[in-house]
């Protein structure tokens, strides 16, 4: 399928460099004032046309520390599908291979009025393949596979972010700069080759030629990438979007992600339309301090604000609901040691420190605060429906649970299989899923640990992300 590239345009943004200690953090554990950064532009209105952006190629690092995947110098090619509004009609149930658009598909709109999801799933990203797999929560099945890009391992597929209402993913590409988008329904997958079907994969073994999957409704390489595989789009989230009673969907969702600028030291957060994938804001953080990658993880609180950390670096807020939008740079104490993230319904970020503690930054009072007996390698985390967060360990290898609301220490959980635990996410219906990068899943009951279930998921899975949108809902309140 031949399909013209996406327009994005690149926007650069005065940012400030925070004072801090040597590594770029505070010198010791007490609370350090975040600075605030004021942008100087407001929203940009694209035009309609398509044009050309022009694809760009990266060279990667051998290694990436502790971020599991070896790269290699790549040039991306490959046409992306056409950039093109999503149905936004209700979710409904894949049935085979192409699907007859003018049959109402089964499934109903998904809600009683009130936006209660009848459906789940986890998206795992397989980085070794540069897939992503769409697996059902309740019944297990692994119902899909999509290839994210034209370049395979090459893509080195990470952080996934699940919109609110579960209906869309964009999974993030280190290796080539690049973001896609994939549709969990059929009624939001586009016809791009206008023969009113929808060709789709519809199993594990099912995966369709690059461009050719019209559940792949968009996909960009961002245009002001430094060309970095340190520097590839990781820290990622979408916003719940604006509650339409009539058709009890979101619309206006929007995703915010973050990737290293063509300045060099410099980070870009960009907001990006959930539908199109095209480019609306654009803020870039001078001399970002993460260890010298990309924004690492991302989140949204109540609010609407996106949070982005540094790995063992920095903590920021873009502050949406401002005009015009600014960015608030907290400096943190260096024992934290950053590396998954989360942010509680009360709006605080809590963040997984490797080698170091889990911790939180209490924005009321602008304090950090440890959690004593957590000092380990904490990779992804997550918060369930009753306030405990749920964080995978490596040294030791397991899963550490947490009380939010007091920030004690709860548990630290053995796993029946261990290998490299990476991802947490929390379902629809309150499960804690931790993905391991050796090639499993283990969906847990918070109420009976030992009972937990393995779902096999093959290839290498590096992901600290939202990857079934059950941050979002924690955050958000039901739509009244």
């Amino acid at each position: 399928m031949v399909s013209p590239r996406l327009s994005v345009a690149s926007m650069a943004v005065a940012g400030l460099l925070v004072a801090c200690g040597d590594s770029g953090r505070a010198d010791s554990a007490s609370a350090t004032a975040p600075t605030t950064v004021a942008t100087s532009i407001g929203s940009l209105t694209l035009p309609e046309t398509t044009m050309t952006d022009p694809t760009q190629g990266g060279s990667m690092s051998a290694s990436e520390g502790t971020d599991g995947t070896v790269g290699q110098t790549e040039s991306a090619s490959g046409d992306p599908p056409t950039t093109t509004n999503a149905s936004m009609s209700g979710p409904t149930t894949n049935g085979g291979p192409k699907f007859d658009l003018g049959v109402t598909p089964d499934g109903g709109t998904g809600c009683a009025g009130d936006m209660d999801i009848d459906e789940s799933f986890i998206w795992i990203p397989a980085t070794s393949d540069g897939l992503v797999s769409k697996i059902n929560t309740r019944t297990l099945v692994e119902e899909a596979r999509y290839l994210t890009g034209p370049s395979g391992a090459t893509e080195s597929v990470s952080r996934t972010a699940v919109s609110g209402d579960g209906r869309f993913v964009v999974v993030n590409a280190r290796g080539t700069g690049r973001s896609t988008a994939v549709a969990a329904n059929i009624s939001d997958c586009i016809d791009f080759n206008g023969d009113g079907q929808i060709t789709t994969s519809t199993s594990v073994a099912d995966i369709l030629p690059w461009g050719t999957d019209e559940c792949v409704v968009w996909t960009i390489v961002h245009a002001n990438w430094s060309g970095q595989y340190i520097e590839g789009p990781r820290g990622i989230t979408w916003t719940i979007g604006d509650y339409d009673k009539a058709t009890c969907t979101y619309k206006n969702q929007k995703v915010w992600l973050g990737f290293g600028a063509l300045q060099a030291g410099s980070a870009n957060m960009v907001r990006l339309d959930g539908a199109t994938g095209v480019m609306e804001q654009s803020i870039e953080a001078v001399a970002w301090n993460g260890s010298g990658y990309a924004p690492y993880g991302g989140a949204l609180d109540p609010l609407g604000n996106a949070w982005f950390t540094g790995l063992r670096g920095e903590l920021a807020r873009v502050n949406a609901n401002e005009n015009p939008i600014s960015l608030t740079r907290i400096p943190q104490p260096s024992n934290i040691q950053t590396y998954g993230m989360t942010v509680d319904r009360n709006g605080n970020p809590w963040l997984a420190g490797c080698q170091g503690p889990v911790s939180t930054y209490d924005v009321a009072t602008s304090q950090w605060i440890s959690v004593a007996g957590t000092n380990a390698c904490h990779r992804g985390m997550a918060i369930d429906h009753d306030d405990h967060a749920w964080v995978a360990s490596n040294s030791p290898c397991g899963l550490v649970e947490i009380n939010v609301p007091t920030r004690t220490l709860v548990a630290q959980h053995t796993l029946a299989q261990c290998s490299t635990p990476i991802g947490v996410s929390v379902d629809v219906d309150g499960f804690v899923w931790l993905v391991d990068q050796a090639g499993w899943a283990w969906k847990i009951d918070p109420q009976n640990v030992p009972a937990m279930q393995n779902i096999p998921v093959a290839g290498d899975h590096y992901v600290y992300s939202d990857m079934t949108g059950g941050q979002l809902k924690s955050v958000t309140p039901p739509p009244g």
